[in-house]
């Protein structure tokens, strides 16, 4: 199986493709504030699934995981200050803490 055929990259990495696409359009502030950090936090999801997916030994691809849902968490809170700021809208929240519940309990199964 190949990396790009996992569901949870998939979902990863479309995620951080519509969150770059909010951000970048932000005030200089708000992208370097907040901005930065969010999307850091949901690129080293997908990163960190890519790295744990290249290593040999179970337990070094099992932290990455760990790793990786620890940015998803961290993905969590930035949104959630992006969204009391007024800087996402409601539909745009919700639909992504919609996807972070579903990377969520991937990353645990």
């Amino acid at each position: 199986m190949k990396l790009e055929e996992l569901k949870i990259y998939q979902l990863s990495m479309e995620i951080g493709e519509r969150i770059w696409k909010i951000v970048v359009k932000w005030d200089y502030f708000s992208k370097d504030t907040i901005g930065k950090q969010l999307v850091r936090a949901i690129d080293s999801v997908a990163a960190n699934l890519s790295e744990g997916f290249g290593r040999y030994h179970y337990k070094e691809a099992k932290n990455f995981c760990y790793y990786s849902r620890g940015s998803l968490y961290e993905t969590k809170t930035w949104l959630t200050k992006a969204f009391n700021r007024k800087l996402i809208n409601e539909d745009n929240f919700n639909s992504f803490q919609s996807d972070i519940n579903i990377i969520g309990i991937k990353l645990n199964n």
